[in-house]
């Protein structure tokens, strides 16, 4: 191809994605008016109604994702492309993407394998969305997610290995320099032990957290005033994303660190902050998140769970479940109800709930706290329980901000962050599955040649690639629009919520490829099968998710 023909075909590219996501807006416009006209009632939103139209609303939710999606790889295109990083790899998977995420405009989104929201369920009439996407994207739709396309990509995916994060990812020196350093530190440390973790259900190993904190993981975004590394959220996307990509366990150990950071930060007194983010950012401190309870769910309103106050003490009794790493944590950020008389989310109060570290044979050596495990498919190597507090002791002094009454509202504050580092956990383990896919097509003889030749199993590869590529787009954005202040509850939403399907979506096409290999439990893409199912129902189920997501959408 001559040079005035590659830079004809950049332009052509360029034109396409902005004409695409300008129609896709459009789109989004008109169904938006339709599905208000579905759930409102004297110009306010209507739960009875929103109830009845949950497919609508959630429908609206993904369409909108996806249009969010189109735009930032528009965005990432002219953004690398003016600073000479676009090369053949990276417009590839922006065709590709790009190209397939138009089609299911048109044509009809996934919710989950068995759900297809079609812009008919939002009340546009039949072929509309259609028509408006195929005129405006005419270029993109030919020259997109063709076989040819998918072909090629794979073969330079095959170039780079197995151990690439396939096409530049647009981040600084300093960014990819993290990034580098985590994935050395996974491949060595972890790796070769994760699946090991996994079958015998094993804790991940202390000396592992130690070399975590010596790497700076659990201070990352804490201030360096307070002992951490007072960098951003994108950071720990990427931290977030290299450890998953080697393990979820050891990719999430960092999120109550995380969440209990926030919540000190947001909510803490002076004396708070001093004391206890120092010791979260060395690792000294192990933090678990006490919210969950039994039959409430994402329901928080509904929790049980009292706090009364005895002088210097809060005594604290109820249930809770689903407590990862309670065991050896050392700190529970603990919601517990300290208003009984207020029904709602006004009588939850915040607690920085201190205990000694347990073990298998003494899980909680604490007065007043008991609790036995959830054996779990996934999402090993921390260990989930169920807990009981019957008169458990919290000094006063631990109540979050010393005032009471404000629980969810600090909760609340966290919810960007959770979900965005939750997005960026779904990628590493959607990284992951991509790895063993390729790494066993590449190996797996059958008639005569890898299975890798065969398009059913390259297209498969091409796709999870192409969806990786615009889920980061998606993550990293809400990551930059964090980092700047911005309200990003939205785009953190959309974030996890493709990260969720994408990760389990990668994982299924993993062990499809491995065949009957891939349902035996000694090949580590079964675990990261029952790892990835669980990222679609923690942080908000996907349901919860989307209901959240359309909520916001109506209410602009």
């Amino acid at each position: 191809m001559s040079l005035a023909e590659v830079n004809a075909a950049d332009h052509d590219l360029d034109a396409a994605l902005l004409r695409v996501a300008d129609a896709a807006e459009h789109v989004l416009a008109q169904a938006k008016a339709s599905v208000r006209d579905m759930v409102m009632r004297d110009g306010r939103i209507d739960s009875t109604l929103l109830e009845a139209n949950q497919r609508a609303a959630h429908g609206l939710a993904w369409l909108a994702t996806y249009v969010l999606a189109l735009r930032e790889m528009a965005h990432y295109t002219a953004r690398m492309r003016a600073e000479g990083r676009f090369g053949e790899m990276e417009d590839l998977l922006v065709r590709v993407a790009a190209g397939e995420y138009a089609q299911q405009i048109a044509g009809g989104i996934p919710m989950n394998q068995g759900e297809i929201v079609r812009t008919t369920d939002l009340g546009l009439p039949a072929g509309a969305a259609a028509r408006q996407i195929e005129s405006a994207g005419e270029w993109l739709l030919a020259n997109g997610n063709t076989p040819q396309n998918r072909a090629r990509l794979v073969t330079l995916i095959q170039e780079q290995g197995a151990s690439s994060t396939y096409g530049d990812c647009g981040l600084d020196e300093t960014l990819e320099a993290i990034r580098d350093e985590m994935r050395r530190f996974g491949e060595a440390e972890v790796v070769p032990h994760a699946h090991e973790w996994h079958l015998e259900n094993a804790y991940i190993p202390i000396g592992i957290i130690d070399k975590m904190s010596e790497l700076g993981v659990f201070g990352l975004t804490i201030p360096e005033d307070f002992g951490g590394l007072g960098l951003g959220k994108e950071s720990m996307c990427v931290v977030s994303e290299e450890l998953s990509r080697a393990y979820i366990g050891v990719g999430s150990l960092g999120t109550r660190s995380e969440i209990a950071a926030e919540l000190i930060l947001g909510g803490g007194t002076d004396e708070q902050k001093a004391y206890w983010l120092p010791k979260i950012a060395s690792g000294e401190i192990i933090p678990t998140a006490v919210f969950t309870e039994p039959n409430t769910g994402s329901d928080l309103a509904s929790l049980k769970t009292r706090a009364v106050r005895d002088g210097d003490v809060y005594r604290v009794t109820g249930q809770k479940t689903w407590i990862t790493h309670p065991v050896r944590a050392d700190l529970m950020t603990l919601l517990a109800r300290t208003n009984p008389d207020d029904k709602g989310y006004r009588g939850l109060s915040m607690f920085l709930a201190t205990k000694p570290r347990g073990d298998d044979e003494n899980p909680f050596p604490a007065d007043g706290m008991t609790g036995g495990e959830i054996e779990v498919l996934g999402y090993r190597g921390m260990k989930e329980f169920d807990i009981s507090f019957d008169g458990f002791e919290v000094p006063a002094a631990n109540l979050l901000g010393e005032v009471e009454g404000q629980g969810f509202k600090q909760l609340m504050q966290t919810f960007e962050s959770a979900r965005i580092q939750t997005a960026a956990r779904a990628l590493g383990v959607a990284q992951c599955a991509l790895d063993l896919g390729l790494r066993y097509a590449c190996e797996r003889i059958q008639f005569g040649k890898p299975i890798i030749a065969f398009p059913r199993v390259s297209d498969k590869l091409a796709m999870m690639a192409a969806e990786i590529f615009a889920t980061r787009q998606l993550t990293y954005f809400s990551a930059r629009e964090k980092d700047q202040g911005h309200r990003c509850d939205l785009e953190a939403g959309m974030a996890k919520l493709l990260g969720a399907r994408v990760a389990w979506a990668n994982a299924d096409n993993a062990l499809q490829i491995h065949g009957g290999n891939g349902f035996a439990l000694e090949y580590p893409v079964s675990r990261v099968l029952c790892d990835s199912r669980i990222l679609n129902i923690f942080e908000g189920a996907a349901e919860i998710q989307a209901q959240v997501i359309a909520r916001r959408l109506l209410e602009d």
